[in-house]
């Protein structure tokens, strides 16, 4: 069995995310490395700061041009939309290990009263997208004169849609702005990504992509990087721990409430860095936090986001990024892009107990550098919370 420190499960937790430790980025397709790292990107509808989905590889590469992933994600063909992890973008010739999924989703609709309900609507949705092609719900329900509601307001025309995505008939041929753009799976995906891998197969080697991008991991952890359950990850764990592909691992301090060592699992390729300590802001929907439990664990980082928290029981902020400083999650500091006045607000910024001393430092820098990537000019702080920045400072030249 391997024997980790937690210092070094750290260390092979950043390095198996994209962490390298160097600035130097290709200049020819700038986004492949830190995109294989990731394995999916996680979508998510908030717009306070930046696309949830922008942020990953601003965490990891630095600054960018926006436009240009939004070219390499949307027209490339190389990537394409699904369940994923939440609504995610994974790489098109990975689709078929998910059809596992999209079958036990026709599954459960067929099972429930909406079956009957949506039926027709479904049927109407197919025609139209495979005589008119792609299109957005909204154009979708034109035919019906109903406009959309709110997201809970939801009509036949979109639920139908939306099932029909969940289901595999649909795909996303691409989104305009944040609103997604629905097509026949058929007319949008190349043939190589329609087909299907047995479902025990199929979560054999999602768990094995979830080893190799975090480096080292728990059962929960293994499951959760695909949102695949318990019982299952464990038959895909044992699997390929037989194949010699997982290799067991205790590190210490790694440990069940009742104190109990957790097991824990290396993919055969993970590597531990004698040292690596990046600084970055990241996105509460980074696979280094989106699984709290794992991010606890891990950094001893308790993060819940605030977002649907009524504000005056909010502890630290509406959005609130994780901060981390030498590879340590140090912080947390709440940002609004005011584009309007070309100001990256920070409502509030906070810094951990223990955190390092130069946590303020990296904190400004990181701050002016976020500013500059998304066009903003200055960057305004207004002083809640027990991080200290400067009243006002200009965005990275």
């Amino acid at each position: 069995m391997e024997q980790l420190s937690a210092d070094q499960a750290r260390r092979a937790a950043l390095a198996a995310q994209g962490f390298s430790g160097s600035s130097k980025v290709p200049k020819r397709r700038p986004f492949a490395a830190a995109l294989d790292r990731l394995h999916v990107l996680q979508l998510d509808s908030v717009n306070v700061f930046a696309r949830s989905h922008y942020m990953p590889l601003f965490s990891r590469i630095g600054d960018y041009d926006p436009d240009r992933l939004d070219a390499h994600l949307w027209d490339s063909g190389e990537f394409t939309e699904y369940w994923a992890h939440e609504a995610a973008l994974i790489p098109v010739s990975q689709r078929p290990l998910f059809a596992w999924r999209m079958q036990g989703m026709r599954e459960r609709y067929a099972s429930t009263s909406r079956a009957d309900t949506l039926a027709a609507p479904a049927a109407r949705v197919l025609q139209r997208l495979r005589d008119e092609g792609p299109m957005t719900s909204g154009q979708l329900e034109e035919e019906t004169g109903r406009t959309r509601g709110t997201w809970w307001d939801w009509s036949d025309t979109k639920r139908a849609v939306e099932m029909l995505f969940a289901t595999g008939e649909v795909a996303v041929a691409t989104r305009r702005g944040f609103q997604r753009v629905y097509g026949l799976a058929e007319d949008v995906l190349p043939e190589h990504s329609l087909g299907a891998v047995p479902r025990e197969q199929a979560q054999r080697a999602l768990v094995e992509e979830a080893a190799a991008r975090l480096g080292v991991g728990t059962l929960a952890d293994l499951a959760d990087y695909h949102r695949i359950k318990l019982a299952p990850a464990l038959a895909a764990v044992s699997a390929l721990e037989d194949e010699g592909t997982l290799i067991p691992t205790r590190v210490q301090g790694w440990s069940d409430a009742r104190g109990k060592p957790l097991k824990a699992w290396m993919h055969r390729d993970s590597r531990v860095p004698s040292r690596l300590a990046p600084d970055a802001l990241l996105t509460p929907f980074d696979p280094v936090t989106w699984f709290r439990p794992r991010a606890e664990r891990i950094f001893d980082f308790h993060y819940r986001i605030e977002i649907y928290t009524p504000k005056p029981k909010r502890v630290f902020g509406y959005y609130c990024l994780p901060l981390m400083v030498g590879g340590r999650l140090a912080g947390r500091i709440d940002l609004k892009a005011d584009r309007k006045a070309g100001v990256l607000r920070v409502p509030a910024a906070w810094q951990e107990p223990g955190a390092p001393t130069r946590t303020p430092e990296v904190a400004q820098r990181l701050l002016a550098q976020a500013a500059t990537w998304q066009g903003l000019d200055t960057v305004m702080p207004d002083g809640a919370g027990n991080l200290p920045l400067p009243r006002t400072f200009p965005a990275a030249a």
